[in-house]
């Protein structure tokens, strides 16, 4: 007692929890192994008895024997202390002490002597058990062996005499039981018989020989040798045949059958065929063909057969053997089913209790088949009653414990393959002692709180005033009033004890909390008596009991309870069986049962009424999944139904053949033939595959055979005869074999390979004969017959051919329409087609007769048709039938059309499709077009119309098609640009948001290499200009929208025009480059325009006066501006760190916006107009060879003209319409010099012209050479935007000349005849030689718009250009004017004149 209080104090201390560690680690494993472990658990006190390891060393195993020999059944338990070891035999206990055939072995193991067998007497064959009992402990039982004796030798086949052809397969038959197997070997001519690979034995006796050659002729015969005098076969003759030199149909000598073998096993899978030539043997499982080479557990032995070893569960499935001659084809199949043993999942596990608990022994089995459970307790079976219950299949549940519940519990799990054994031990301690661990999950939660550790100190007295408050048929509900020694009893805990009366077994439930005074007991029986007790508990423990209470529970309408174990499995493809248990509460004696089943998908169930425990159904559908539950009857009336099971019929070959077979004639070699599958009734499985037979129609017996796996519908014969007629047939495969096959479809090869690069002509001729609800419709074929026709399609529709198409065979000469309206007026067209497209039309029309039967009323169309878009070219579409329950569930046989078109082009045709749900995915839709859907409904002849419809508009796609139609032309009057003009292209997918030009002087320049020409918008033209004269060109075009570009156009060629080309009127001065030369005369000006006949002399005169003119007033405007500040250097050297941009494409004028100047008219002062919005303004050198920029003389006079010309071009050309050359990738930047609204001021310069370079650091910011003739002139583009079009060496710097030498005023040219060069110099891409004058440099500068305000900003005279240069000028002013506008340039500069006069004296 001393103990147990320290123990009780332990608890009680804040050390409980390293005591429940203690425990923990003591306490045994689950299952079996816990049993085995011997590990005493920590104990609360001396009185605490430990689990006692008991166990099975060794089972006994399955075993065959022979008559007369010995054998030994293997047994052997450990316990301390050790085991008695007893058998049992069929069930019944062994008395091996007068046994003098049998003894037991000192280790537990059964030794049986002489084994005796015969026809009669079989006293040694069965099933034995080994039994191990400890006294005061329990007893455990071993697992079932089975005890095989090989029966008395005999023959069920015999070898029979046989002839083989050399080099074929041979077999001779000597099939015996199964457990004589082992002991038959065979002799050739009364001599052993070696095996080897070539040779072989199958399993069931039966010899192979493959390869037959001269030496395998002989006699043969088997013997069977178990142990007795050997048995012989008859005797047969093999005759080997030399080889006919001929062909023999394939025959199967021995082929596979079905064969259920067990998880590790062995097993072979015979098939052996014979033919000439010799057939080649392989074999495919599920679809899939089996590489025996490469596989370790796969081999193929002699004849064909296949070895199987170490079967796991995946090796179960169909095996077919197909032998293969080249000439023909045979095929043989078999199924091979795979067992497993039970094995256990969870285990038994150990368990403390006290009496009155509940608990559960857990139990969870895995096998095939599935295994059943039953518990042993002690060696004996546990029957089920109300207080031992199978609960969850396989648990055990023991409801209030008794003493005599103590012992081993066993879960033995049993199928067709084999058995197996796992036990636990349960132990009920007295109340007063605490179980040891914390709460395991086999206690139930009603009696959890017995395990609260107890202390000393006073205990309750008994509950008072114990009374059934509610009494009913199957629960009571009990109240009651505190102790007297606890009238309070906050803290008291109450637990019920019952029984039945005249049953000592007593079970506990407890109060769910602390005070309170009520419980409810339930599952008690209807009509019983029950004993009932109170006892309250505190911290100490128990109290007193209170005294019994006797309550009887109301009696009930005596009805059955649900039958247990219902179980249901298919027997064959067209039968269920179904088993089940007598319920627990019958409640009197079942009359019968009643079985409801029902075919899943449906909602009608059937029953049918039977006497006993199992029923098996007939003449159900095959492969189709059905639904059943049971009721009991007694004299009341129907009990309790059972739950669900469900179980699927097996499957089976179809029963119907594929539909819809066709054939297509490819050419005179090859026939494509295709299918449909069996409809979903007649299938009767998953198809595997399809088998395709044909021959010439012309004989019969030769058929060839082809298998064609999946779910493919197609299948092209190839090597066939020219202009012969061919049968074809196709059938259905399923796992269990070959369905039946169709009719024999027949089509003809061509005679020669007819023409197919051009559709069929019209057809000879069309008849349509209308009847009320259909039109018959013939015709003739066209009549150039050496044009392919594979078939012709009908239109048909109400007014108009298109609504519906069918296409028919070639062969076809007629064909009715059905469900036509009556008495409505149809068009009918008729066209053969062919692989290339569909010929010219035939038009018929024909008005249908009156319908004198109503037409059925019609069905409700669907409502709420919704389009969601789920891609560029996929659409799903939902409705609902408000002709469904409001589920929605569709249950008979109706189904939907969905049709559905786009607008575009307006006489498109509906297309449509069916579906049996309430959604279809439509798939196949142009990307970004809006289509419109409807749906209808049809059930039988009933027809809905169809619903309002519905519309999307699918998302959009990068373009697949380029642009077309790419057009270079060259611009009137400009030879050195060129008009690029295109058509959209015809698969845009989506809002065209732009093209990209790329261009080049070599078409095979990687395309990094070309330029890039980016245009905004959907615009079909675009201007290139600054292009090399005479220089053949590329261009590609490249489409691009919201999801990206794209692909480019094909490459077209365009050559500029020479430099004898003409500008026309009002178009601004080509480019000169600085290497042109003047003419060698005047009279014939290379820029003239033609329609001017001015007189050139007359033209040099005015325009030279209009230079000095000029000369002057720069001249005075320089004078003017000395006087401001030279600060202009320390700006211009400001304006050098600025013009390295980014390498961007030239794009509108937003991307690239250089400054413009003009000058003004009153203060003539120079302004800056506009300041480009980019900080870094992006120039890009190219490759492309140019000419030197345009030149266009800068003069006020010309103000208003340029704003007019300017405003004009704006009206129809967008900003980027016209633009220079710009690179892609790869291009070197340009320089540009950005101009400041206020530049700082700087002394005025001017350097004479010369032939040599200046040394002018003054004028150069970041130049490597002075440009000294001036070169660059500020060039006037149409439209907003200025770029640089100068021609420049590629080197690694190019720097620019002084800012404003765009400004630079001509020189009067000197007297004498100009020269020139007539040929302007091309510069191939990316070199250039040195030429003798100098390189210019890059300047920027634009004519802005006019009236704008601007701070002033001095004007900077820079070097004048030499004589070259300006007689060059004064040509392009004389190509550029027409008289009368020179006339009145001449006015503008005489009152320019007087303004600067009035400037000078002021």
């Amino acid at each position: 007692m001393a103990a147990e209080r320290g123990a009780r104090r332990l608890f009680s201390t804040s050390s409980l929890w390293l005591y429940c560690l203690l425990l923990l680690f003591g306490r045994p494993a689950p299952g079996a192994a816990a049993a085995r472990s011997g590990s005493p658990p920590q104990s609360a006190g001396a009185s605490i008895r430990t689990f006692t390891p008991f166990y099975f060393l060794v089972e006994p195993v399955d075993t065959l024997s022979v008559r007369g020999s010995s054998v030994i059944l293997n047994c052997s338990a450990y316990s301390e202390p050790s085991p008695k070891i007893e058998w049992k035999k069929d069930g019944t206990f062994l008395n091996l002490v007068s046994d003098d055939r049998r003894q037991l072995l000192p280790d537990g193991s059964l030794f049986i002597s002489n084994v005796v067998h015969s026809k009669h007497n079989k006293p040694d064959e069965g099933y034995y058990q080994c039994v191990a009992t400890v006294d005061s402990l329990g007893t455990i039982v071993s697992r079932t062996a089975k005890l095989t004796v090989a029966g008395l030798p005999r023959f069920t086949s015999q070898p029979e005499p046989s002839s083989v052809y050399a080099g074929n397969s041979a077999i001779l038959n000597c099939e015996v039981n199964a457990d004589l197997v082992p002991f038959v070997r065979w002799e050739q001519n009364r001599q052993p018989l070696l095996l080897d690979d070539r040779v072989i034995k199958l399993p069931g006796g039966t010899l192979v020989i493959s390869n037959v050659t001269e030496g395998d002729g002989g006699l043969y015969r088997c013997i069977i040798e178990s142990g007795g005098p050997p048995k012989y076969s008859d005797e047969a003759e093999l005759k080997v045949l030399p080889d006919p030199e001929e062909t023999l149909s394939l025959v199967f000598l021995k082929q596979p059958s079905s064969l259920v073998r067990v998880i590790g096993q062995s097993t072979v899978l015979p098939c052996v065929a014979s033919g000439l030539p010799a057939p080649a043997m392989r074999w495919m499982k599920n679809e899939e063909t089996l590489d025996t080479e490469g596989s370790e557990r796969l081999v193929l032995l002699a004849g064909g057969s296949l070895e199987i070893s170490d079967i796991t569960e995946d090796d179960a499935g169909t095996y077919f053997c197909i032998a293969d001659n080249g000439n023909e084809t045979i095929e043989a199949q078999a199924e091979l089913t795979v067992q497993a043993q039970p094995e256990f999942l969870k285990q038994p596990a150990n368990i403390y209790a006290h009496e009155s608990m509940d608990i559960v022994f857990e139990c969870e089995v895995t096998g095939k088949p599935t295994p059943t459970v039953k518990w042993v307790k002690n060696g004996d079976m546990v029957i089920p009653s109300d207080y031992f219950k199978i609960v969850k299949e396989h648990n055990l549940q023991v409801l209030g414990l008794v003493k005599s519940d103590e012992g081993f519990y066993q879960c033995i799990a049993e199928n067709d393959v084999g058995n197996a054994q796992a036990g636990a031990q349960l132990i009920i301690l007295e109340h007063d002692v605490a179980i040891p661990t914390l709460p395991p999950t086999s206690l139930t939660s009603a009696t959890t709180d017995h395990l609260a550790p107890a202390t000393t100190g006073p205990l309750p007295s008994a509950p008072r005033d114990v009374v059934a408050s509610l009494v009913s048929t199957r629960f009571i509900k009990l109240t009651w009033r505190t102790p007297a020694s606890d009238p309070h009893g906050d803290n008291l805990t109450y637990s019920v004890f019952y029984t039945k009366e005249g049953i000592a077994r007593e079970r506990v439930e407890n109060t769910s909390r602390p005070g309170e005074m009520q419980v409810t007991i339930q599952n008690l029986m209807p009509a019983t008596v029950y004993i009932f007790r109170v006892v309250a508990q505190n911290k100490h423990g128990f109290g007193e009991s209170s005294a019994p209470l006797r309550v009887e529970t109301q009696p009930e309408v005596q009805l059955p309870g649900p039958a247990p174990n219902i179980r249901a499995y298919a027997t064959s493809p067209t039968s269920i069986t179904v088993t089940w248990e007598t319920p627990l509460s019958g409640n009197g004696e079942i009359q019968n049962y009643k079985l409801y089943y029902m075919e899943k998908g449906t909602d009608k169930e059937q029953d049918v009424d039977i006497s006993s425990h199992s029923y098996t159904l007939n003449g159900l559908k095959k492969y189709t999944e059905y639904s059943f539950r049971v009721v009991a009857y007694n004299k009341h009336g129907p009990g309790v139904s059972t739950q669900d099971v469900a179980v699927r019929t097996l499957s089976d070959v179809p029963s119907a053949a594929p539909q819809n077979l066709s054939l297509e004639v490819r050419n005179s070699k090859s026939i494509v033939i295709h299918w449909q599958p069996p409809s979903p009734a007649t299938q009767n499985g998953q198809i595997t595959g399809y088998k395709i037979r044909y021959r010439k129609a012309s004989r019969k017996s030769d058929v060839t055979e082809t298998l064609v796996t999946g779910t493919q519908l197609s299948q092209l014969i190839e090597g066939l005869d020219r202009g012969t007629e061919y049968n074809f047939r196709v059938a259905a495969l399923t796992v269990n074999g070959t369905g039946p096959a169709t009719d024999w479809l027949s089509a003809e090869t061509f005679e020669s390979d007819l023409d197919e690069t051009r559709v069929p002509e019209v057809p000879s001729s069309l008849h349509v004969r209308p009847l009320v609800t259909s039109i018959v419709v013939s015709w003739t074929p066209p009549e150039n017959q050496n044009i392919v026709v594979r078939g012709y399609a009908i239109g048909y529709g109400i007014g108009s051919p298109h609504a519906q198409t069918i296409k028919v065979d070639y062969k076809q000469r007629y064909y009715t329409i059905e469900n036509l309206d009556p008495s409505s007026h149809y068009v009918i067209t008729l066209k053969a087609f062919n692989n290339v497209g569909e010929g010219i039309p035939l038009y018929e029309s024909a008005v249908t007769r009156p319908h004198t039967v109503p037409d059925p009323t019609p069905m409700m169309p669907p409502v709420g048709v919704q389009a969601s878009i789920l891609s560029h070219d996929t659409i799903r579409i939902t409705w609902a039938d408000n002709s469904l329950p409001k589920h929605q569930k569709i249950t008979d046989s109706r189904y939907y059309t969905v049709r559905w078109k786009t607008n575009i082009p307006a006489n498109t045709k509906y297309k449509n499709a069916n579906a049996t749900t309430l959604s279809y995915l439509v798939t196949g839709l142009k990307p970004n077009t809006l289509y419109e859907f409807s749906v209808m409904v049809t059930k039988g002849r009933r027809s809905s119309t169809w619903s309002m419809t519905a519309h999307g508009t699918t998302f959009e796609l990068v373009p697949t098609s380029p642009p077309k139609d790419v057009t270079v032309v060259s611009k009137e009057g400009k030879p050195r640009t060129i008009i690029v003009n295109w058509q959209p292209p015809s698969e845009a997918n989506g809002k065209i948001t732009g093209y990209i030009i790329y261009y080049s002087t070599d078409v095979n320049a990687e395309i990094h290499d070309w330029v890039i020409e980016p245009v905004v918008g959907n615009r079909l033209t675009h201007q290139i200009q600054e292009l090399t004269l005479d220089t053949p060109y590329y261009f590609k075009i490249q489409a691009r929208n919201s999801k990206g570009m794209g692909p480019m156009s094909e490459a077209v060629q365009f050559r500029t025009p020479k430099a004898s080309g003409s500008s026309g009127k009002g178009s601004r001065l080509p480019d000169l480059g600085s290497d042109y030369k003047p003419p060698m005369s005047g009279s014939n000006s290379p820029h003239g325009s033609p329609t001017s006949p001015l007189d050139s002399n007359m033209l040099l005169v005015i325009i030279v006066s209009v230079g000095v003119i000029t000369i002057v007033v720069v001249v005075i405007i320089a004078v003017f501006c000395t006087r401001r500040t030279t600060s202009h250097q320390k700006k211009k050297r400001a304006a050098c760190k600025s013009v390295n941009g980014s390498h961007k494409y030239k794009g509108n004028s937003k991307d690239v916006k250089p400054p413009d100047l003009w000058i003004h008219h009153e203060r003539l002062e120079l302004k800056p107009i506009d300041k480009s919005p980019d900080p870094n303004p992006i120039m890009t050198d190219t490759p492309i060879p140019r000419n030197s920029q345009d030149i266009t003389p800068v003069d006020n006079s010309m103000d208003s003209n340029i704003h007019q010309r300017r405003n004009s071009y704006r009206g129809h050309e967008s900003e980027d319409s016209m633009s220079t050359l710009a690179g892609r990738r790869g291009m070197r930047p340009k320089m540009m010099m950005p101009f400041d609204s206020q530049p700082p001021q700087q002394s005025v310069r001017n350097t004479p012209s010369t032939d040599t370079m200046p040394a002018s650091s003054s004028q150069t910011c970041c130049t490597d050479h002075q440009d000294p003739e001036g070169a660059t002139s500020s060039s006037y583009l149409a439209s907003s935007q200025e770029e640089d079009s100068g021609q420049s060496l590629p080197t690694a710097h190019v720097r620019p000349s002084h800012p404003l030498k765009s400004f630079a005023v001509p020189a009067i040219p000197p007297p004498g005849p100009p020269t020139y060069d007539p040929a302007l110099p091309s510069t191939p891409l990316l070199s250039q030689q040195a030429l003798n004058h100098h390189i210019h440099s890059v300047k920027t500068a634009s004519i802005g718009t006019l009236g704008r305000s601007r701070p002033p900003m001095p004007v900077v005279v820079p070097s004048a250009p030499e004589v070259q240069e300006t007689t060059r000028m004064l040509e392009d002013s004389e190509s550029s004017y027409e008289p009368d506008e020179l006339t009145k340039e001449m006015a503008h500069l005489e009152g320019l004149m007087k303004d600067l006069n009035a400037i000078t004296t002021a």
